[in-house]
Parts: structure tokens; C-alpha cells; sequence
């Protein structure tokens, strides 16, 4: 009797959850085919799909129709911080626009914290800062919209912003409705004065405030990753921070790098995980080292939100930022995030990062963390290819075909601080770029 109980409510419970999931206001779906079922043999090895394993992804995720591949644009905070104003953003837009960034992707104008006044109206309104927002966010959105751009904007899971601005905890419907009659496309969330609420707890709210007002607005969940948000957020949100703010350092940018590795198995099309904005072109790193940024960052399927100014972009900066191959990989239909899968020399500094690209393709970076100049091999053992494949190698930096005639494994002189990201091909493929 006992245990025929326990059967009785355990179907009741699941019957239960499945009632409250068709019922909610949010659409979530459930993975049916496996993202790498067509990657076997005979070209690829039986552990390809441990090395890069998706079983955590989608079992039930968000499904409001956004995010198939990460999102790309701008967003104001790495280099302007709390000095914006209508101008500038205006200015970004006119900017992604003349310098082409726009056509190949990056089409989210997104402003970060201090638009808005430090206190709302008498209404209970969010009010944008008349000194540096006189024109209100509505006259931006519809300027931004007029480019053929998206706009983005911001607020906090908390009683005020980081900045100390009202934040939207317990006014969830009402700064949603705001959001939705301004024509904001997108929603960066962020997670201070969270008065000790567990994240789980105060990000659903806005998820369902911003479904109900029949909008579609890209939410962006920024919770720094204190409670691993990749175990959950997927019915939440279409991105979720899963490391504190990147600064723009070598330091910072590994070690964030790193961190987001973990939690490659929970995402693809419809949720990503997110290490944050692109430091590119602030002044902080190498020219090596931005590039080992971009690549790492487009092979992690991480959002490309570019954090620089980008009306005085130097020719370096664009020449990375525009790189079509590489935000290629990052924007591949079959949305497998790269991952680490392969280190030697001093604390293992030379790495090897791959992963699996539509057409039976995969992404290879080689990666050299070391202080010197490295030669660094990925074996096909490593990447998950049988060792008698021939494959040809593309170079994403070079724009050229390397060999067409690898075998068991390819090794390339690396810089130190510098990325090379290859693609590799067991049949001819077409490299056209769209």
C-alpha cells in the first residue's frame, strides 16, 4: 500500500508540474532530438559527445522565440560607465551603422545603468533623467528603431540599480509595461540591493511581467552567477551571467574565461551562458589578447556585446570585431558552446578549445596562456575526431586554408597571449560567409 502510495504521488506530482508548465504565461519546450545525434561515427570518435556534452541543455527552456544563436550589439557600461546620455547613444547607433558592425550582427543599442532619474514619479513611474534623457527613452527607441537597430535597456532584481537608481523588485509589472509602450527590445537584469531574496526567487517575476505584455523583449539575466543560474535559468531567461563583472585585464578576462567553461553542458539556441561584455578596444589588453578574447568568447557561443566606443574604433579594434568567420562560429545554427579540452606545457598554459559546428564541422582553438611563444597541438583524441581522419584547416585570422591534408593531429606556432582559431573539415566544404 505504501509504496503504491508513493507511485500514486509521484504521478500526481508530475502531473502537476506539466500543468503548471502549459498553463504558465511563458512558453517552455522540451528538447526532443539531442543536438549532436548526427555526430558519429565513422568520422568522429564514440566519446565525442562526452567530450562535448549537451545532455543539460533543454530539457525544458524558454521559448519565446529569441536567442536561436547569442545576441550581439552594444552595451554602454564598459566604457562609459554612468556618463551617457541621449547623444551618445544616439551616436553609437549612427556608428554601428558607418562602420558595417551593424550589417554583420551587432544590431542591440543597449544602455546600462544611470538613465533614469534617482527616485520614480508620484505615479510609482520610472522616470528617464531629464539632464542627460531629455528626450525620453520612447524618441531614442523610435531613433534607434528608425536605423534598423534594437534598443536595450536596464534594471535591477533589487530595490535600486548598483548605481542606486530604483531597481524593479516588487514593481515588475508596472516597469514591464513601461518598457513595452517605449518599444525597448531587450532587458539587462541586474542583481544589486537584492535585499538577501534568492535570485530563483526574484528574476521569474520580470520573466512572466515582460510575457504578459505581449512584447517580446530579450531578457538578459545578470545575477554574476552567485547561484549558478545555469542549473535553472534556462526557463527563465534567454542569457544568464555566470561570473562577476569582467574588467578589461588579461587577468580578468582568463579567469572569467575559465569560470564560464563549467557550464558549457546547459546551453544552446533559445539560453546561453554569458561571462559578459566584450572588453575589445579599451586599452587594457594587447592586440594578441583581444583577439584571444574574440575568439574564445565567439567559440563559448557567449553574447558579442561590444564595450569600447565605437565612434573612435581603431583600425585593430574593427579589424577584430568585424571578423566574419569568427562571428560565424559564434552564430552557428547548431548553438554547441566550445569548451576547454586539452592542455600541456607550464600549468597546462598551452590549450586547445573546441567545439562542434553545423555540417559535421568543428571550431579549434589554439590558445597560449604561456609568457613565451608555444607550438600547441590538438590530437584528433583530444577534439573527438578518429585518428585516421583527413581534414582540411582553415585559418579564421588569416582567411586561408592551411592544409587541406591533416592527420591524427595539427599544431600551429602560437604568441604568447594569442589565439588562433581554425576550422576544421573532414569533406570540402563551402566557406562562404553570409
Amino acid at each position: 500500500m505504501e509504496k503504491n502510495q508513493k507511485q500514486s504521488n509521484s504521478v500526481f506530482i508530475h502531473l502537476v508540474v506539466v500543468l503548471l508548465l502549459c498553463s504558465s504565461s511563458v512558453s517552455v519546450s522540451e528538447r526532443i532530438v539531442p543536438l549532436l545525434q548526427s555526430y558519429e561515427k565513422p568520422i568522429f570518435r564514440s566519446n565525442f559527445q562526452t567530450i562535448y556534452d549537451t545532455s543539460k541543455y533543454g530539457v525544458f527552456h524558454l521559448s519565446n522565440g529569441l536567442a536561436q544563436t547569442p545576441q550581439m550589439g552594444w552595451n554602454s557600461w564598459n566604457f562609459f560607465a554612468c556618463n551617457i546620455n541621449e547623444t551618445v547613444i544616439k551616436e553609437t547607433a549612427d556608428a554601428l551603422i558607418s562602420t558595417g558592425l551593424a550589417d554583420i550582427g551587432y544590431v542591440y543599442v543597449n544602455i546600462d545603468d544611470c538613465w533614469s532619474k534617482a527616485t520614480r514619479d508620484s505615479k510609482g513611474q520610472l522616470v528617464p533623467d531629464p539632464k542627460t534623457f531629455p528626450s525620453g527613452i520612447k524618441a531614442l527607441a523610435d531613433y534607434i528603431h528608425g536605423k534598423g537597430l534594437k534598443i536595450g535597456i536596464y534594471s535591477d532584481a533589487g530595490a535600486f540599480t548598483c548605481q542606486v537608481r530604483p531597481g524593479s523588485l516588487f514593481h515588475e509589472n508596472d516597469d514591464a509595461d513601461l518598457f513595452a509602450s517605449w518599444g525597448i527590445d531587450y532587458l539587462k537584469y541586474d542583481n544589486c540591493f537584492n535585499l538577501g531574496i534568492p535570485p530563483k526567487k526574484r528574476y521569474p517575476p520580470m520573466r512572466d511581467a515582460l510575457n504578459a505584455t505581449g512584447r517580446t523583449i530579450f531578457y538578459s539575466l545578470c545575477e554574476w552567477g552567485v547561484d549558478d543560474p545555469a542549473l535553472w535559468a534556462g526557463t527563465v531567461g534567454n542569457s544568464w551571467r555566470t561570473t562577476d563583472d569582467i574588467n578589461d585585464s588579461w587577468a580578468s578576462m582568463t579567469t572569467i574565461a575559465d569560470l564560464n567553461d563549467k557550464w558549457a553542458a546547459y546551453a544552446g539556441p533559445g539560453g546561453w551562458n554569458d561571462p559578459d561584455m566584450l572588453e575589445v578596444g579599451n586599452g587594457g589588453m594587447t592586440y594578441e589578447e583581444y583577439r584571444a578574447h574574440f575568439s574564445i568568447w565567439a567559440l563559448m557561443k557567449a553574447p558579442l556585446l561590444i564595450g569600447c566606443d565605437v565612434r573612435n574604433l581603431t583600425a585593430e579594434t574593427l579589424e577584430i570585431l568585424s571578423n566574419k568567420e569568427v562571428i560565424a562560429v559564434n552564430q552557428d545554427p547548431l548553438g554547441v558552446q566550445g569548451r576547454k579540452v586539452y592542455a600541456t606545457g607550464k600549468d597546462g598554459c598551452s590549450e586547445v578549445w573546441a567545439g562542434p559546428l553545423s555540417g559535421h564541422r568543428l571550431a579549434v582553438a589554439l590558445w597560449n596562456r604561456c609568457s613565451k611563444v608555444a607550438t600547441i597541438t590538438a590530437p584528433w583524441t583530444a577534439v573527438g575526431l578518429e585518428s585516421g581522419i583527413r581534414v582540411s584547416v582553415r585559418d579564421l585570422w588569416q582567411h586561408k586554408v592551411v592544409t587541406t591534408d591533416a592527420v591524427s593531429s595539427f599544431s600551429a606556432s602560437v604568441n604568447a597571449h594569442d589565439s588562433h582559431l581554425y576550422i576544421l573539415a573532414p569533406a570540402t566544404p563551402s566557406y562562404s560567409v553570409q
